[in-house]
């Protein structure tokens, strides 16, 4: 960082008085920030790891910024959500960069499938766009847009639809990235900004790119990482991370991917007019017979074990030589190509790429990993998840790396890092949990109802629904009502919903981003949400003034990959609930009611429909995890709470 009004030291800048005081409009002194820049800034001179929990309200982002800047090293900074990247890239760090007297030198990197491939682009518009495109409109839309992006980031085209049709044709996804070799090279926007990121302080990514990044560059391809080299990473919403590595430290294949390949070669040939019928044919008998052996395996929506791989292959052995050998005469013959363009070298690539991940897929017997089949829509896809990624990121991540910072507001455990540190394999370092800035005691009051049946009995719903009622003529509405499985939500929503006054919305009725903006205008308004709504959600003031769970928030038990990592720990001499799924409920709750307080002036209440938190042992570890909130049992405190609200 480039700057002539450096602070002397942490205290000199987040301290009363100090720095911040004097440039922020909304400046108050918060301990908790003070406390993070500290241990941010010893573990960067010290090479050493950390661990901080910081809830809402600590001002965590500035106290990792500013340690980061001044640490004279290149930072990575990895978050889950856009809407964090975008708050750190467009706006703290702008906000330092004007008042430090410098420049910041910073780069914002998203994945490649966000980005325009020009050369793609530039194909697509000689041959018109494909008949089966939705919006014909939209390649002249992005064809006037090119001569004119500096990023060439899809989401300067609001116009252009989330799910088009067209953009994965002409996006910059590695499948079909020529490198070296496309003529677009010098104006490519990867290019440009893996440049950006090599003069850059800080490279700001999210958790995917990150490890799709580290796992492409332990898979001897470190040439196609975009990411430049560097010795520091902070990852905020760290709790995130375990899902995120066994995703991109596995393997996948998908009917998809199938289509998706068959499609390319026939352009490819097509476009340069190199493909002899029987090349066609190949690619067609490709698609049809690798289609079919994904048929097989199709079953209802949802995950499921696929623990009988080696009998499904057996039992279907001339539909996996068949697909397998489709693979192979297709890429021999496009290999045998004379004089073929490098778009063909990609698809030889590709090919065989597929091939090796369907025999890993069918044929391994690693018991590193967790096998398992999904359908979703129209999709059928094939996974293999690490059951343990401890081993992974300690021998990737945290012994190659100098510091690693890891924060999140949910992070410990009844006070306790040791799950987040056995999840993640963050053997050494250090470990804080930041006191709150919140007076919860005083702003938000903890409602566990009596007399609800367990949640797993038939009854459930019926009563809950009641208690839904009950709460939010209490609370005037103004509520978040949460709920673990989409069956749940509706069968409360349909049987609360002729009893309640207030404008009431419902996952599913409108995109996520719609309903958000509803809720915040709508006076009174009541969400019934399920857990994609628990984070992420910023709604500060007395429009939500209550969030309501109707149950611990267990992983379905039967998931293969849950079902897979408790018997390791049963192996193990572990307990597999204690030890794996309550803490993993634990963080999941944290993370529901940080919806609720967001501010020192919020005041809310937190209701839990759960019995087994009072009758069941392992209930005092949630109620040890949770903030110092009120507890009450009778609804008629609810009122009287409500009464000393504003709103």
């Amino acid at each position: 960082m480039r700057v002539t009004d450096k602070p002397a030291s942490m205290r000199s800048f987040f301290g009363p008085g100090g720095w911040l005081a004097g440039h922020h409009p909304n400046y108050e002194f918060r301990p908790g920030q003070l406390e993070m820049a500290e241990l941010v800034q010893t573990a960067f001179r010290e090479k050493r790891h950390l661990l901080v929990e910081a809830g809402t309200g600590t001002g965590k982002t500035l106290a990792y910024l500013v340690p980061a800047l001044l640490s004279g090293r290149r930072v990575v900074v990895s978050t889950f959500t856009k809407n964090l990247q975008e708050q750190l890239f467009f706006k703290d760090i702008p906000f330092l960069g004007r008042h430090l007297g410098g420049e910041i030198r910073a780069c914002y990197m998203k994945g490649r499938n966000n980005y325009l491939c020009r050369q793609r682009l530039y194909e697509a518009a000689r041959q018109g766009a494909p008949e089966e495109i939705e919006q014909p409109g939209e390649l002249a839309m992005i064809g006037e847009w090119e001569p004119h992006t500096q990023t060439g980031d899809r989401a300067e085209l609001p116009g252009l639809p989330d799910h088009s049709t067209l953009w994965p044709r002409l996006d910059a996804r590695r499948d079909t990235c020529l490198g070296q070799k496309c003529p677009q090279l010098d104006r490519c926007f990867l290019t440009e900004m893996r440049r950006r990121a090599l003069e850059s302080d800080l490279v700001i990514v999210n958790h995917h790119l990150f490890f799709a990044d580290l796992a492409l560059k332990q898979r001897d391809a470190p040439g196609l990482g975009i990411i430049p080299d560097y010795s520091a990473v902070i990852f905020d919403e760290a709790h995130e991370i375990e899902e995120v590595v066994s995703q991109y430290f596995g393997v996948s294949a998908s009917s998809y991917r199938v289509e998706d390949l068959a499609r390319d070669c026939e352009v490819v040939l097509r476009v340069h007019q190199c493909g002899s019928p029987e090349l066609f044919q190949a690619a067609a008998r490709m698609r049809e017979r690798v289609g079919f052996l994904f048929g097989l395996l199709a079953g209802e929506d949802g995950r499921a074990a696929f623990d009988n791989r080696s009998e499904f292959v057996e039992r279907h052995a001339t539909a996996w030589v068949s697909a397998a050998g489709s693979l192979e005469a297709l890429g021999s013959a496009l290999a045998a190509m004379p004089e073929k363009p490098e778009e063909v070298h990609r698809l030889v690539g590709r090919v065989a790429e597929l091939r090796r991940d369907l025999s890993f897929l069918l044929e391994e017997t690693s018991r590193a990993y967790v096998y398992w089949v999904e359908r979703r829509g129209r999709g059928i896809f094939l996974q293999a998840t690490p059951i343990d990624v401890a081993p992974i990121l300690t021998g990737t991540l945290f012994e190659q790396v100098e510091a690693c910072v890891l924060t999140s507001a949910t992070l410990s455990v009844a006070g306790s890092f040791e799950y987040i540190r056995r999840r993640l394999g963050v053997r050494y370092g250090r470990e804080r949990a930041l006191d709150s800035h919140f007076d919860y005691g005083r702003q938000a009051l903890l409602y566990l109802p009596s007399g609800l049946p367990d949640p797993r009995r038939p009854d459930f719903s019926t009563k809950a629904a009641e208690e839904v009622c009950r709460i939010l003529e209490a609370t005037r509405g103004r509520a978040f009502v949460l709920f673990t499985s989409y069956q749940q939500m509706n069968q409360v929503y349909e049987s609360a919903a002729p009893r309640l006054r207030f404008p009431l919305l419902l996952q599913g009725t409108a995109p996520r981003s719609a309903l958000l903006e509803r809720f915040r205008t709508l006076q009174n308004a009541v969400l019934f949400a399920t857990s994609s709504f628990w984070q992420g959600v910023d709604v500060p003031g007395q429009q939500l003034s209550c969030v309501i769970i109707d149950r611990l928030p267990f992983a379905v038990p039967t998931d293969p990959v849950v079902a897979a990592r408790s018997r390791l720990l049963a192996e193990e001499g572990g307990n597999p609930f204690l030890d794996y799924q309550v803490p993993q409920a634990v963080l999941a709750l944290k993370q529901g009611f940080g919806r609720l307080i967001r501010s020192r002036s919020d005041r809310g209440i937190l209701a839990i429909l759960d019995s087994r938190i009072l009758t069941k042992n392992y209930g005092t570890i949630f109620l040890e995890s949770l903030p110092g909130y009120r507890v009450t049992r009778d609804v008629s405190e609810l009122e009287r709470f409500m009464a000393n609200s504003p709103g």
